[in-house]
């Protein structure tokens, strides 16, 4: 009789542990489900509104209609021409900047290292209102001693994406160099190869998919500000997100979910291209 119920306790307690990972299990998979609920709902729900026929939004719609994708054009063409060439200075810019800054971050030793780290990731802890509002002040004041058209100016504009787009790059550039070995790039040295060519054929290719990471997010980064590029427009000067804002106060229709849809396919296949572009440059420079 002991035997017998010493080997239900056994019994008992070895199914205790399948239980609870299958509870666990459970759990992950329900918080996974809800994550991307959460993410695509709106999309979906976005793509779904544009096609309604209404001039105002209301479920259900009498009708559907593709004619808010027309309007697009007619309505953002110049925020978002504005826009892409911000971006096309910025990311390249930051690229630039950031890769030089993150490779001497991790392979060099000097006096200062951590405080121009913190100087260079700062933006991404201040808040960009206040990144906009400095950038701002400062252009006032060099206009003031210099003279020059500083304030609303494209050229501050892009200053300005570069501070949030920067920080981006030196980010993803630290991680991916951080614990690589550089033997391949000594055994590269050794038998001849200058400086440069090390670089190009044996760092560049190691650091491939920090440079995609980095592109990617710096170029989400400046396409979708908002905060800071408040304060950094001017009349007949403005991007695409802050166009959306002002069609928004006055407007309640579907033409601002037809813009999203497009943009999120704009910035879709943009993304698609850097990250083919990236993985081509890479096979070319080996």
């Amino acid at each position: 009789m002991d035997a017998a119920r010493g080997g239900e306790v056994r019994a008992w307690r070895s199914a205790v542990p399948d239980r609870g990972s299958r509870l666990v299990g459970a759990g992950f998979w329900l918080l996974f489900a809800g994550g991307l609920v959460l993410i695509f709902l709106p999309l979906v729900l976005t793509v779904y509104l544009s096609f309604f026929d209404e001039k105002l939004i209301i479920f259900p719609p009498r009708a559907y209609t593709t004619q808010w994708y027309s309007e697009v054009i007619p309505h953002f063409a110049s925020p978002l021409l504005t826009t892409l060439e911000v971006a096309a200075i910025a990311v390249p810019g930051s690229l630039l900047l950031g890769v030089p800054a993150g490779l001497a971050l991790v392979r060099s030793d000097f006096r200062g290292k951590g405080a121009i780290a913190t100087l260079l990731l700062a933006p991404l802890t201040v808040p960009l209102i206040a990144v906009g509002l400095a950038v701002y002040l400062f252009a006032v004041s060099v206009e003031e001693v210099t003279g020059a058209p500083l304030a609303g100016s494209f050229y501050v504009l892009v200053a300005g994406h570069l501070l949030v787009t920067t920080p981006w790059v030196v980010r993803l550039v630290v991680a991916s160099l951080v614990g690589y070995d550089r033997s391949a790039e000594e055994a590269a040295a050794s038998l001849g190869a200058r400086p440069l060519t090390v670089f190009r054929r044996v760092t560049l290719p190691a650091m491939r998919q920090g440079l995609i990471a980095a592109l990617l997010f710096s170029f989400i980064a400046t396409f979708g500000e908002l905060e800071m590029t408040l304060f950094l427009i001017s009349p007949g000067m403005t991007t695409l997100p802050i166009a959306l804002l002002g069609y928004l106060k006055y407007h309640i229709d579907p033409l601002i979910a037809a813009t999203t849809t497009l943009q999120m396919v704009l910035i879709g296949s943009i993304l698609a291209f850097i990250d083919r572009f990236v993985i081509r440059l890479g096979q070319l420079v080996r």
